[in-house]
């Protein structure tokens, strides 16, 4: 605990200096690897309530005696990135909210959260709009699927320098819609083609209706993009026709979604890049211990595990040392170093999320499919 905050604490301060001690402060309030939450309001209690797996999940708030000021103190490694939010509980039931002391928020299907920036975090400058970056075009297309019976689309993204007489890489992302709503990946890619850091690219935003089953290594889904996508795309776009100038995105279960389809066509998909993958396997036994919804998914990784192969010449894989899964995916890495391929791991202080995988694009798109400006500068 800060030993300035104890002691302020310690000497049970009135209302109206806990009110000065807040003037001017943010909060979380952030001291070195101390971070200290606040909480004001009448309540029976306060719990922080983090997304870190293996810290306590329901961590409970101190009232200050007389008052309605509410505070933890926790330890934060630096350059920590932590979503959270606040349980509030009260005699009619328990609510959690956004903390209302932290403009920091980041969304997600599931609504929003708070955002703790822990010592050393700096929201990337690339991921905001740029007004001087040349903006690239979205263009909704539609196909109908063989594979599925059924109608798939998205979104396209061309380049702001777009010209149908040169060709282009095609980078196929899942969960399009997402990374474009949650990771801001339109503003992302604008700026990472205009600083020359990617090349112009294109890159097809592809969505699912039923996610957890169509990308759990589902056949229909690996022939979809590979066999009717790709030569759709072609008859649209000058795209160029080497292994090297395809890639596969995606993150979680979109993860599975391209290794599982760059698995089932070997050699055809050059580039992979795998932000979060739910890699689930079983080393003892054969019990799957995160639920049904996983089985497809040990089975195809377990089999990967026992005979491993080059299926791709570029991997880069990134993961949040704060998710359950970063187990199964620094356990990947070695497997996949061993086949040949080209692997790049890293690490981050962060957690199964959208702006997670957003911090780590740049860095996987440039080293898989290098702009000019990377090229100078490897």
């Amino acid at each position: 605990m800060n030993a300035s905050i104890e002691g302020f604490i310690a000497a049970t301060p009135t209302h109206d200096e806990l009110d000065a001690w807040m003037k001017g402060r943010s909060f979380p309030l952030v001291e070195g690897t101390a971070a200290t939450f606040v909480w004001r309001g009448e309540a029976e209690g306060v719990k922080l309530r983090h997304f870190i797996y293996g810290l306590e999940t329901a961590q409970p708030l101190l009232r200050v005696a007389g008052t309605d000021f509410w505070w933890l103190t926790i330890e934060v490694p630096p350059r920590s990135r932590i979503e959270y939010k606040l349980e509030v509980i009260r005699a009619h039931g328990n609510e959690w909210v956004q903390d209302p002391l932290n403009p920091h928020r980041a969304r997600d299907p599931f609504g929003a959260n708070s955002v703790l920036q822990g010592e050393g975090y700096q929201m990337p400058e690339w991921v905001l709009p740029d007004p001087k970056a040349r903006r690239g075009v979205l263009e909704p297309f539609s196909l109908h699927s063989a594979a599925f019976g059924a109608r798939r689309g998205g979104h396209i993204y061309l380049p702001a320098r777009y010209r149908p007489s040169r060709q282009y890489p095609l980078l196929v992302m899942h969960d399009g819609a997402d990374y474009l709503k949650y990771s801001g990946m339109k503003s992302v890619f604008d700026n990472l083609l205009e600083r020359l850091e990617v090349p112009d690219i294109i890159v097809a935003m592809v969505d699912s209706p039923d996610r957890l089953v169509e990308y759990g290594n589902d056949e229909r889904h690996a022939r979809y993009l590979t066999e009717e996508l790709v030569p759709h795309l072609a008859s649209r776009y000058p795209l160029l026709d080497q292994p090297r100038a395809r890639g596969l995105m995606g993150a979680s279960f979109g993860g599975v979604a391209s290794f599982s389809t760059a698995i089932r066509y070997p050699g055809f998909w050059g580039r992979l890049l795998l932000q979060s993958g739910s890699f689930a396997f079983t080393d003892i036994g054969r019990r799957n211990h995160r639920g049904p919804v996983f089985d497809r998914v040990v089975e195809f990784i377990n089999a990967f595990r026992n005979d491993p192969k080059p299926v791709s010449e570029r991997v880069f894989v990134s993961c949040g040392v704060y998710e359950s899964l970063i187990y199964e995916n620094r356990s990947l890495v070695p497997i996949l170093e061993s086949t040949g391929m080209q692997v790049r791991f890293v690490e981050a202080r962060d957690g199964h999320n959208w702006e997670n995988w957003r911090d780590r694009s740049r860095e996987g798109l440039s080293w898989l499919f290098r702009g000019p400006q990377m090229m100078v500068y490897e």
